[in-house]
């Protein structure tokens, strides 16, 4: 299987929100509780074109099976050079080296527009993804106890943060 990353289009916006809205409804890797409309959708991208942050896909020849953004860890101008990532890959294709990929990318086009740190906010119970995160340098810098509260119970984050200079 061959994978290309690349920077998403419009065409993309169903896959990603396909992809978004299964982890709202399944997992806690998402804290919103109600899946997201495309109009909603449509608004995210745009914003994140407007603000030259990047939304980056993986696909290959069945089409697009995951993608990693990032954007403001912090609304405020002090923290103008730390960004707060996600990566999602569709179920079917985890563990296949496809968040690698993406991850990879992302720390490339964050290094190149002179970002100096990256931050991973987790859940707790999300081991693979402290792990995955772990692997590629990232460090845990701290956890934020039940500060998040989905499925009838209360869920902690965990902050991971690489430093890219």
């Amino acid at each position: 299987m061959e994978i290309k990353i690349r920077p998403a289009v419009f065409a993309d916006l169903d896959t990603i929100l396909e992809i978004i809205n299964h982890q709202i409804l399944h997992s806690t890797s998402i804290y919103d509780y109600e899946p997201r409309d495309f109009e909603t959708h449509k608004l995210w991208f745009e914003d994140k074109v407007t603000h030259d942050l990047p939304v980056l896909v993986a696909e290959t020849e069945n089409g697009t099976i995951g993608y990693a953004t990032y954007g403001n860890f912090r609304h405020k101008i002090g923290y103008r050079f730390t960004v707060e990532h996600s990566v999602y890959v569709a179920d079917q294709f985890l563990g296949k080296g496809i968040g690698k990929l993406l991850l990879a990318e992302l720390i490339q086009v964050a290094k190149k527009q002179k970002y100096h740190t990256m931050i991973g906010v987790i859940d707790s119970e999300n081991e693979g993804s402290i792990a995955f995160h772990k692997k590629y340098g990232f460090e845990t810098v701290g956890v934020i106890k039940e500060s998040g509260y989905k499925f009838d119970r209360w869920l902690s984050s965990v902050f991971m943060q690489l430093i890219l200079e």
